[in-house]
This record gives C-alpha cells, sequence and structure tokens, in this order.
C-alpha cells in the first residue's frame, strides 16, 4: 500500500514542475519583445548598410569603375537580397558590362518579383532577350514597361521597342515607337538615328537624310558636324560586328543622300 508520504512526494514534484515551466512561460513572453526588438534593429541596419553600398556601386559605374561598382552591388544584394533596384544594377552589370546575358535575365526577373511593376527591370529584360536574339521575345517587355503610368523614362522602351521592330522588318510599327519617343524626349538622338535606318530601308532616301541630319545636330559630341560624325561611325564599324556594323554602314550610306 503506497505510503501517505509518498503521495506528498509525487504532487510536490508536480507543484514543482509546473511551477518551472510557468517561469519559462513568463520568462520566454517577456524575451520576445526583445528578441524581436533586436531582430527589427539588425533588419533596418542590413536595409541601410545595403543602400549605402548600392549608392557607392552607382558612383563607381558613373565613373566607369565597373568591377569597383560591382562589388559594392554584390554586398547590398548580400544585405538585402529583396532591394529591387541593387537586383536590377547587378543585371545592369551582367548584361552591358560582363556580357552575361542570361544571368542578367535572371536578376531582372528576381527585381520584377519583388515588384511586379518595375518598368525598369522589364525594360532591361527586353534589352537582354533582344542581346540573345530574340526580338519577338523582347517586345512585350518594353509593353509592360510602358503599361506603367508611372515609369519616369519611357522614352527608353520605346527606342528600344523601335529597334526591336526594326529588326523585325516591321518598318511601320518601328516609326511609331521612335516618333512616341521623340514626343517624350524631342532631343534624343538615338530616336532619330532608329527614323534614319527605318526610313532608309523602307527607301524614303529624303526622310532617312532629314532624320540623321537631326540626330547629328543634337548629339552632344557631333553638335550638327557631318564630318565629325562620319568619322566615328566609321572608326567604330571597323571594329563592330553583326547588327550594329550593319546600322554603322547605313549611316554612312545615308550620309551620303
Amino acid at each position: 500500500m503506497a505510503r501517505a508520504s509518498d503521495s506528498v512526494d509525487k504532487a510536490e514534484t508536480a507543484r514543482r514542475v509546473w511551477f518551472v515551466k510557468r517561469t519559462m512561460m513568463i520568462s520566454t513572453l517577456v524575451l520576445l519583445p526583445f528578441i524581436f526588438s533586436c531582430a527589427t534593429a539588425e533588419t533596418e541596419h542590413n536595409v541601410q548598410n545595403a543602400i549605402a553600398h548600392y549608392k557607392i556601386g552607382v558612383g563607381y559605374l558613373s565613373e566607369n569603375k565597373v568591377q569597383q561598382a560591382f562589388v559594392e552591388f554584390q554586398k547590398a544584394y548580400e544585405l538585402n537580397p529583396g532591394n529591387k533596384e541593387v537586383l536590377n544594377a547587378i543585371g545592369i552589370i551582367y548584361l552591358l558590362y560582363f556580357d552575361e546575358v542570361q544571368k542578367a535575365a535572371d536578376f531582372f526577373q528576381k527585381a520584377i518579383k519583388v515588384d511586379p511593376d518595375y518598368a525598369e527591370a522589364y525594360n532591361n529584360l527586353g534589352v537582354a532577350q533582344e542581346k540573345m536574339g530574340k526580338f519577338d521575345a523582347a517586345i512585350p517587355f518594353y509593353r509592360k514597361a510602358l503599361s506603367n503610368l508611372l515609369y519616369a523614362t519611357p522614352e527608353n522602351a520605346f527606342v528600344n521597342m523601335g529597334r526591336a521592330n526594326y529588326r523585325l522588318g516591321n518598318y511601320d510599327a518601328a516609326v511609331t515607337a521612335y516618333k512616341e519617343a521623340i514626343k517624350r524626349a524631342p532631343n534624343l538622338d538615338l530616336a532619330y538615328l532608329g527614323l534614319a535606318l527605318c526610313y532608309n530601308a523602307s527607301g524614303k532616301y529624303g526622310d532617312a537624310s532629314a532624320a540623321l541630319a537631326r540626330a547629328i545636330s543634337i548629339n552632344p559630341v557631333y553638335k550638327g558636324d557631318a564630318r565629325l560624325a562620319a568619322e566615328d561611325f566609321n572608326a567604330r564599324r571597323i571594329v563592330a560586328s553583326g547588327y550594329e556594323q550593319k546600322d554603322l554602314s547605313d549611316y554612312l550610306e545615308i550620309l551620303k543622300y
């Protein structure tokens, strides 16, 4: 038969276990706000540091210090992988400087996942498609960029759309896109250069000549000097290849009209 003292011991043990559990629960509840506060502070610290590295990277890139810029963007990415501007910047480095088009496209896609309305990333993703020779695939991305009414530089997407349509032989659509770019940025020489190619390919040689002359007149380097433009076109044509070489050859031909 169990002794009374055994029952007392069991009751006391149960009481002590309950007391310990209760104390631990209370301690945890007390610590939770502190833990959450520390985590929030650390996250905010990382976000601010990421922004700092991103700004340093932009500064390096403006000085054409590509590798230094890339390192800073990577640091920013490690601290805050959800920053769309950082993702877009890394994509631009891969696209324009490292010639790693698929990696660039991957980062632009990541930026779009962060912000499905991020026009810059859509525009750059279109350029990546063009780099891969997928001109048909590029155009919907330009349209998506332009669907964002808050897009600060829609003229860029219109120029790119014009170029993609030109490559596909859709000259009327290309002309329309270039003219839309000019409406938004009247002194954008790239749009007039595109128009010159379209008109030339369509047999509208007078229009091609006028468009190229306009491009040369507003270009900050040429400043209306056709001879200087011709020298630059020829120098670039010698080292260029593919579509770019053909475009430069066409400019030189249009200058003869």
